[in-house]
């Protein structure tokens, strides 16, 4: 891998986190932000990726499994917390939690 690879590849990571940012930030329903937030852990992981080929290093994909073990409780804690909301609300979306006091 050239050092031109890994910054096309490195854009690519940071458009990624961009795109799923703006998800999170933009979407008002609970299970479009989670799958936003997914494609916002992508983005990082693909950077430990590349930059773990780049260096030849395997800690690039130690980093990969983290952020993949990461995104898998973020789905489990996420669901539940939709599947609550909904229950409760009747509504997916996210402004409702702020009514659940108590």
């Amino acid at each position: 891998m050239t050092g031109s690879d890994l910054i096309g590849i490195m854009i690519l990571a940071a458009g990624l986190f961009a795109v799923g940012v703006f998800g999170v930030l933009a979407r008002r329903g609970m299970l479009f932000q989670l799958v936003a937030l997914e494609v916002a852990l992508s983005g990082p992981a693909l950077g430990f990726i590349a930059a773990g080929a780049y260096h030849a290093d395997p800690e690039g994909q130690g980093m990969f499994i983290l952020v993949l073990t990461l995104a898998a409780a973020e789905v489990a804690v996420g669901l539940a917390l939709f599947l609550r909301l909904r229950r409760l609300t009747g509504t997916d979306d996210s402004d409702a939690i702020s009514g659940l006091k108590g």
